[in-house]
């Protein structure tokens, strides 16, 4: 499954690299709300969720579906302003003021994107006006849970008010943790955005995208870009531009903003932020590798020391022809390598990717 954006027209000086503190403070709250998917912040959390104030972590919990299950697109503002050729702001302060700009309506939607609605990429009524919209809406969040649920009538009966106490929210994790985290990453955002603007100017737009990530892949031909994702989704950007933005906290997820009307967006780890994961079909290969016992047992001879494909055949009492072909399925899927020692050549397991396998499948789910 993956989400497609249509690009046909696209020229490039309307696809932009832009790091973004809305953004990344979204992602520093995702970090505190499930340190299990970033390990390598679990320390950090621990010391932030230690030290914040009891009414700050109340109304943390308060809203966290808004970026614990579900990265709302409140944290985007940028893709819905009108026009489709906006970019993150340079401080949270502007980006907050850029989701002050959006409607009520939008700010609705994008703030109940936690009930799961299934038309995401496609026009929706507003709860604000559409009473069976809004019945389904307060159902699905009954669903979640009692918090939800309140914060969905409050929203419903009093958008105003949920806005300004959204923002208030933010402004006060800024000063509690935030503005010592940007000030660490901004350097390394920037440097990873003007990185990936020279490669677009230099490379083009499938070199740029493949140093984004592997889940990334263009089709020129087609003018499409795929994004890996556990659902099935479309976009175009039309007259609009796609905006990339840089996150430092926020591997192993990349996260494409395939809202309908809104400008599409496609966040990703910076390199150095988090082991480069293979692909999901990268991964299916590796497990579907394993799972042929023949092959499993050419992995326990080829984890202790390198052997010829004759010497594997001797061990195994089948042909070089047979052991070759189960060695070609174990190299495709990057299980083993193959040296030249003279005339013979001689195969070895990959350790290091079969250590990673059971990571790299939960990066790509998550993912």
């Amino acid at each position: 499954m993956s989400v497609s954006i249509d690009i046909t027209g696209l020229p490039p000086e309307r696809i932009c690299v832009v790091p973004s503190p809305l953004a990344e403070l979204g992602m520093a709250l995702h970090a505190l709300s499930e340190p299990g998917h970033h390990p390598g912040l679990r320390g950090w959390a621990t010391s932030v969720a230690a030290r914040l104030r009891p009414d700050l972590a109340d109304r943390l919990c308060e809203a966290d579906f808004l970026w614990r299950t579900t990265f709302s697109d409140v944290f985007a503002p940028f893709a819905g302003i009108p026009g489709g050729r906006a970019v993150p702001g340079a401080t949270l302060a502007e980006e907050l003021d850029l989701l002050d700009k959006l409607t009520d309506d939008e700010f609705v939607l994008v703030a109940l994107e936690f009930t799961c609605q299934v038309q995401y990429d496609v026009e929706t009524p507003s709860p604000l006006h559409d009473d069976a919209v809004r019945r389904r809406a307060l159902e699905l969040a009954a669903a979640r849970g009692a918090l939800q649920e309140r914060f969905t009538r409050r929203l419903l009966q009093d958008p105003p008010v949920v806005r300004a106490w959204f923002r208030q929210l933010m402004e006060d994790c800024e000063e509690a943790f935030f503005a010592e985290i940007w000030e660490r990453v901004r350097p390394q955002l920037a440097a990873d955005a003007r990185h990936k603007t020279e490669l677009l100017r230099r490379k083009g737009l499938a070199e740029a995208l493949a140093a984004v990530s592997p889940a990334v892949a263009l089709d020129d031909e087609a003018a499409v870009i795929t994004v890996d994702k556990l659902v099935v989704g479309r976009t175009a950007t039309g007259d609009g531009g796609l905006v990339l933005v840089p996150t430092s906290l926020g591997w192993p997820h990349v996260m494409v903003l395939h809202r309908y009307g809104w400008q599409p967006a496609i966040t990703y780890p910076v390199s150095g932020s988090g082991p480069q994961a293979p692909s999901v079909e990268q991964v299916g290969l590796r497990l579907e590798a394993l799972a042929h016992p023949v092959r499993m047992q050419l992995c326990r001879h080829l984890a202790r020391t390198p052997y010829t494909t004759s010497e594997l055949a001797d061990a195994q009492g089948m042909t070089a022809p047979e052991i070759s072909r189960h060695l070609s399925v174990l190299k495709k899927a990057g299980l083993i390598t193959t040296r030249r020692r003279g005339r013979y050549a001689q195969h070895q397991l990959e350790l290091s990717a079969v250590v990673r396998l059971g990571s790299d499948f939960i990066e790509g789910v998550l993912r």
